[in-house]
């Protein structure tokens, strides 16, 4: 009776895109995009692949409406009176932590390119570089560079954050990569030496911001 039961509700809820999509990025975070299969997400959503394939055409519609889905939770609308710093900040976390939380996220961006989602972020970006009163001329460019730095910085936090270590947290990881660093050739890795101590105390969101604000100085500089 209880196995009836439960069926029953399940049935009672519609099968709609969005619960696809839904279902498909829980399936992403937990399975990786070789885990996201029709058989997977039938079995996940209680239903058959045939049902499936009424709301969305394959896998790579799949992969983009996922994508897609994420990424608009980052496209939160910055304050009225925020200045164009500001809502470049906001717009850049956002990216950092959805792709923090999905990492395969910035794996799919790297794949549409220059179509949507990446229009939305790019879009975004580009309005606060005019805000900025960037000439038109370098308003793409600087647009551009704004958005490569944000998503390859997140993509590589992402991967850092995934990588096999040894030690048991983060700080003991950065403390014995400082230490290896400041014991390298000075010679050869004079530089690398001499930032070894940073590297032990860094935040990663607040080197991820100032490296937001050198982009942002070196667009006004260009002005």
């Amino acid at each position: 009776m209880a196995t009836r039961t439960r069926r029953t509700e399940r049935r009672e809820e519609p099968l709609s895109r969005e619960r696809i999509v839904e279902a498909a990025v829980g399936l992403l975070d937990s399975a990786g995009e070789s885990g996201l299969t029709f058989r997977a997400l039938a079995e996940r959503l209680s239903t058959g692949p045939g049902a499936i394939y009424w709301h969305v055409t394959g896998k790579d519609e799949l992969l983009g409406a996922a994508t897609e889905a994420v990424v608009a939770g980052t496209m939160t609308t910055a304050a009225a009176d925020a200045t164009p710093r500001e809502a470049v900040h906001a717009l850049a976390l956002g990216v950092f932590d959805a792709i923090d939380a999905h990492p395969w996220v910035g794996t799919q961006l790297a794949r549409v390119s220059w179509q949507s989602p990446m229009l939305g972020l790019l879009e975004r970006l580009g309005r606060q570089v005019q805000a900025l009163g960037v000439a038109e001329a370098a308003q793409f460019t600087s647009a551009s560079a704004l958005l490569h730095y944000i998503l390859g910085v997140s993509n590589q936090n992402a991967a850092n954050a995934r990588a096999p270590r040894p030690e048991a947290n983060r700080t003991e990881f950065l403390r014995s990569v400082s230490a290896a660093w400041a014991e390298l050739d000075p010679d050869e890795y004079a530089f690398i030496r001499n930032i070894a101590g940073h590297v032990r105390e860094h935040d990663d969101r607040e080197e991820f911001l100032a490296g937001v604000d050198l982009v942002l100085a070196g667009i006004a500089a260009g002005q």
